[in-house]
């Protein structure tokens, strides 16, 4: 294992203030079992799971609640013993609303019920383990991708005939401001992440490693040399230069070996590389060595209005409130509450949103980091185009968006666009040009979708 310096540098990207210093030297800690959870069906990329209890159901810790609805989707366990006490629709970080379990931790079980004991999954030896068995246990522990995206491991791990995978790249970037939680388990559980990339190695056929980790996290990196320092194989340490969005899987990809992702759908595994984030590949050691589904995850909380920023270690389904209460409530007034990051993330209305497995950080801004502002017109000063990491012409998107002109932002390539909001951050009109492209894809994802139902019901004629 040798820790070497990116040789690739991608086009664009963008400085933003990182304010990681508020959180960054808090260690992992775990929160009290909430009183109540909200644990949602959707807590991934692609169909939601299908629900499996009702209201009045008594469920266990690691109990199966939502079944796998589709190819792309992912199993919910619940992440505590507790009443169900209604089934509802609600609200996600993103705005969009999902059927949810609405658990009461505080109840008993009625009548003598054995006390659950032991691991919630068996553990399974890796090492004698089939490549089936491991693939299985990413799957019934319910593992997505934990960066953000969620898209479900199980089926990156699996790639699709003629495809194979020849790099495993490890993303411990965390180029988001604020967002400590990835330093800290690299900082903390570096043993735990190496125990994953060896599984995963033995999925994948045993493909060279890299580990993604940018240059302003050295703690970090010396905890990963740490671990990886006797490993056998083709492993090195890639640091990164700082750069938003070096945690972007594409660029991430040709920042370590230098491949270029062809645009959608083409996939990662289309140029020989599967990446996951570090905090994925840590759940992955634990569902298969500990029998510990994915149930909890580490989120940092962080921003000027906070009392005590810290890397909180939380069930699924805890509500913002209850973060935001055991990191020692508002200290100042919240002029916007974020979930995520202040590049990606989306702002809430109400600190009533739950967490769920792809929840990397909640902030909590006070008035001197936000504030109220006004568009204007493009003043075509190219500053978007510069900044934009995927090399597309930001504004002439944002302009027939603007114009309802949603062939032409198609035609601009706009599906190709990451919404990392680099384009957003260097207008100096204050264009919300990152909302504009998310309008433009909606709006053609709605009409391939209707597409598809029409030429099916046509079909069955």
């Amino acid at each position: 294992m040798k820790t070497v310096k990116s040789q690739f540098k991608f086009k664009g990207g963008v400085h933003p203030d990182y304010n990681k210093e508020l959180a960054r030297e808090q260690p992992i800690e775990k929160i009290p079992l909430p009183a109540e959870l909200v644990i949602s069906m959707s807590q991934h990329l692609g169909a939601p799971a299908k629900c499996v209890v009702k209201a009045g159901d008594f469920v266990r810790r690691g109990q199966v609640v939502g079944e796998k609805n589709g190819f792309i989707s992912v199993c919910v366990r619940t992440s505590a013993d507790g009443k169900v006490k209604a089934i509802e629709k609600r609200l996600g970080p993103a705005g969009g609303k999902a059927d949810a379990i609405i658990l009461d931790t505080t109840a008993k079980p009625e009548g003598e019920v054995a006390e659950a004991s032991g691991p919630i999954l068996e553990p399974l030896d890796w090492r004698t383990a089939s490549r089936e068995d491991l693939l299985k246990r990413v799957e019934e522990a319910g593992i997505c991708g934990m960066g953000g995206a969620g898209f479900p491991t199980n089926v990156k791990l699996n790639p699709p005939p003629g495809k194979r995978c020849e790099y495993l790249i490890l993303n411990g970037a965390e180029c988001e401001p604020y967002l400590t939680a990835d330093y800290r388990l690299m900082l903390e559980r570096a043993p735990r992440i190496r125990l994953g990339v060896e599984i995963m190695r033995k999925i994948l056929g045993g493909p060279a490693v890299r580990i993604a980790i940018e240059a302003n996290k050295p703690e970090a990196i010396k905890a990963m040399e740490t671990a990886f320092a006797d490993i056998d194989g083709n492993v090195e340490i890639v640091v990164l230069p700082v750069l938003y969005p070096q945690g972007s899987e594409k660029h991430q990809i040709f920042a370590t070996v230098g491949r270029v992702v062809p645009e959608p759908p083409a996939l990662p595994i289309d140029v020989g590389c599967v990446v996951e984030n570090v905090g994925t590949v840590a759940a992955i050691a634990d569902a298969v060595e500990l029998g510990e589904p994915l149930l909890e995850r580490v989120t940092t909380v962080s921003g000027g209005a906070v009392a005590q920023p810290k890397n909180v270690l939380a069930p699924c389904g805890t509500k913002y409130s209850d973060l935001i209460a055991f990191c020692g409530g508002e200290k100042e007034p919240v002029a916007k509450l974020i979930s995520g990051g202040t590049m990606m993330g989306f702002a809430v209305s109400t600190p009533e949103i739950s967490t769920t497995k792809t929840t990397s950080g909640l902030l909590l801004l006070p008035n001197s980091k936000a504030y109220q502002y006004v568009s204007q017109a493009c003043i075509n000063c190219g500053r978007c185009v510069r900044a934009c990491p995927m090399n597309l012409n930001a504004a002439e998107i944002a302009k027939a968006v603007e114009s309802d002109d949603i062939k032409g932002a198609e035609d601009a390539h706009v599906m190709t666009c990451i919404e990392c909001g680099a384009c957003s951050f260097s207008c100096p009109a204050y264009r919300p040009i990152t909302q504009f492209c998310r309008r433009a894809k909606n709006s053609i994802r709605a009409r391939i979708a209707a597409e598809k139902a029409k030429a099916a019901a046509a079909a069955k004629k």
